[in-house]
């Protein structure tokens, strides 16, 4: 197998205009908006924590996981040239599997963070030290990295069939394996068990320390200290629910005739919506991430001069 014939997705010609221009306007926003984010971070000296660390870190992963499909879907979509060389399709799924780990892994270690700092808040700077931060954001990557090399090597191992047409706008695993004609069980088994684990661990981690967080608020019946609790989490976990709420979609519920369609629709939304969403999220729903705009927004005046 020499390359692939990506489909791309399900949509009319004549809407092809259409809908390049949205997705065009959508991943620059995602890219600009998640750079604003890590420009404002490395700038202001009071946003040197462990969650705007993390937060950083999450703006890049959102980046790179959207550049790693995005820009391949436009270029079919204007020049209708759905190949896609073999190194190229390995490359591109290797470096999907590894960013969708990453999320994963930073969405539940700033879970952890916002724990630690809400229902143990006189010990946050001693646990939340800057060895920790750097050990759980250097221990992520290289998880993520362990990860999706192993479903990399494991696929590289297998015969594909004469088909070489894959129903999907980028070379996802799943699909992938359903052009293969030798022996996928190996496969299969590891994303059942090692992939299940590295996705159910991170969410066992961001369920917990939410439920945490939520008994420790309501232990102190107070207003104030809920609608503060609120406020910390609420973008965070806005996040959480997006994310993993699609990937529900395509894991959870039934499949139907329609199922394809379905997965591409839900692909759509945790490669292209989600990032593009992070740094409204983050950046309108927190007063120290505002500030930071305005004091860049008033140097840049003040240099203009």
């Amino acid at each position: 197998m020499s390359e692939f014939l990506l489909l791309g997705l399900p949509i009319r010609p004549e809407q092809q205009g259409m809908f390049f221009t949205l997705f065009l306007g959508m991943y620059l926003t995602t890219v600009l908006g998640n750079l604003l984010i890590i420009l404002l971070i490395r700038l202001d000296s009071r946003l040197h924590t462990p969650m705007y660390f993390f937060l950083s870190h999450l703006a890049f992963s959102d980046i790179s996981f959207s550049s790693v499909t995005v820009p391949k879907m436009l270029m079919n979509m204007q020049t209708q040239h759905l190949s896609i060389p073999y190194v190229a399709c390995i490359s591109q799924m290797y470096f999907f599997i590894f960013f969708v780990c990453l999320d994963n892994f930073l969405l539940a270690v700033m879970a952890y963070d916002r724990y630690v700092a809400i229902c143990q808040p006189l010990h946050y700077t001693t646990v939340m030290r800057e060895e920790l931060c750097i050990l759980l954001v250097a221990g992520s990557w290289f998880f993520s990295c362990a990860h999706a090399l192993l479903h990399t090597l494991l696929l590289s191992r297998l015969s594909f069939c004469a088909d070489n047409t894959i129903p999907h706008f980028f070379c996802d695993l799943t699909a992938l394996l359903k052009l293969i004609c030798s022996d996928t069980s190996l496969n299969e088994l590891v994303i059942f068990t090692e992939g299940g684990v590295f996705a159910f661990l991170p969410l066992c981690a961001i369920f917990g320390s939410y439920i945490r967080i939520g008994a420790t608020i309501l232990g102190v019946p107070s207003i104030k200290r809920i609608c503060k609790g609120l406020s910390t989490c609420g973008s965070h976990l806005l996040v959480v629910f997006l994310y993993y709420g699609t990937l529900a979609m395509i894991y959870f519920i039934p499949s139907s005739n329609n199922s394809e369609v379905k997965d591409i629709i839900a692909s759509i939304i945790y490669t292209v919506v989600t990032p593009m969403l992070n740094p409204f999220i983050y950046s309108l729903r927190n007063r120290d991430m505002k500030l930071a705009l305005g004091i860049l927004y008033r140097r840049k005046i003040i240099f203009s001069k």
